[in-house]
């Protein structure tokens, strides 16, 4: 593929590559929702500027080199279904930058919005002294949590050694080595003895049927970041049985499990899972404090065991 001659500034090249991704079809799910920003994260990075480049600069004129290597990426992108943030080695979360790679899915959990916001209202008077991260993946949530509240430690737990790679490369990235410590765990099993009073986790809740008819894009990301039963809820609820040994009397649990939200208040719904309203509405985020896990374990406990 090559720019068309046409094509002579930076304007121009992310007008081109949106048009080009949108009449391909892309699915827009990793980052951004939709083309235009897509080609903007991708035209940018590749030219080595920042995204929140000021608008004069997109009438500078583009080498031929540097045609050349949009192109190829806009090519990719389309040919292969590539996630722009597996192109490009970075993903933003809660206003950080991250590397990526498809060790890990690219962040885009809509906790950065909680993050930012302190996890207010939900935390209210409780004091948070340490965070835990459950499947963290890439690290973010773990290190976003650590940047925004400089009094935390943060356990970031994961049970891929290949994505732990990857979390500590970011950590270092971040200079935040003191205060976030990664921890290869399959859930709790390697945390005994540990309390928190703060439980994050973005962990799998994609039914597993449903895993291999997702869009192109999602097949370049780890199964093992996805898929969770049947019904999306395997792994949410051995987190909900288990988490009260590893919180605080008055530690809370905010869990993601998107599109199962609907699966898992239909499964449970005596216990009092509070929805995360976001700017954008609902997205199958809970939270629960931990007095009412320890009230509805019986519950956890028992159809977490259908499912062994």
């Amino acid at each position: 593929m090559h720019l068309p001659t046409e094509i002579v500034t930076i304007i121009d090249a992310i007008r081109w590559a949106a048009s080009r991704f949108a009449a391909a079809g892309l699915t827009f799910g990793h980052q951004h929702d939709n083309a235009l920003d897509e080609a903007t994260q991708l035209v940018l990075h590749t030219l080595h500027l920042p995204h929140d480049l000021p608008p004069a600069y997109g009438n500078a004129h583009l080498s031929a080199a540097e045609k050349a290597q949009v192109a190829g990426l806009i090519e990719r992108r389309i040919a292969e279904r590539i996630p722009v943030a597996y192109l490009t080695g970075e993903a933003w979360f809660a206003g950080l930058s991250f590397k990526v790679d498809q060790r890990v899915l690219v962040p885009r959990s809509p906790i950065a919005e909680l993050i930012e916001s302190g996890f207010e209202p939900w935390l209210g008077d409780l004091v948070v002294e340490r965070a835990l991260d459950l499947c963290t993946g890439s690290g973010c949530i773990a290190i976003a949590m650590a940047a925004h509240q400089p009094d935390w430690q943060v356990d970031a737990a994961d049970i891929s050694p290949d994505a732990l790679e990857l979390a500590r490369e970011n950590v270092r990235e971040h200079q935040l080595d003191k205060r976030v410590r990664v921890v290869q765990s399959d859930l709790f099993a390697q945390l005994a003895g540990q309390r928190y009073e703060l439980i994050v986790s973005n962990p799998p809740y994609v039914p597993a049927a449903d895993v291999p008819k997702l869009p192109g894009e999602y097949a370049h990301e780890p199964s093992l970041g996805l898929a969770s039963g049947h019904d999306g809820l395997d792994i949410p609820l051995r987190i909900l049985r288990d988490a009260p040994q590893y919180l605080t009397d008055n530690g809370l649990l905010i869990v993601e499990v998107g599109d199962s939200e609907a699966a898992l208040a239909e499964l449970l719904p005596q216990v009092p899972f509070a929805w995360v309203e976001f700017k954008v509405g609902q997205m199958g985020v809970f939270v629960i404090e931990c007095v009412d896990l320890v009230e509805h374990h019986e519950a956890f406990a028992r159809e977490a065991a259908k499912r062994q």
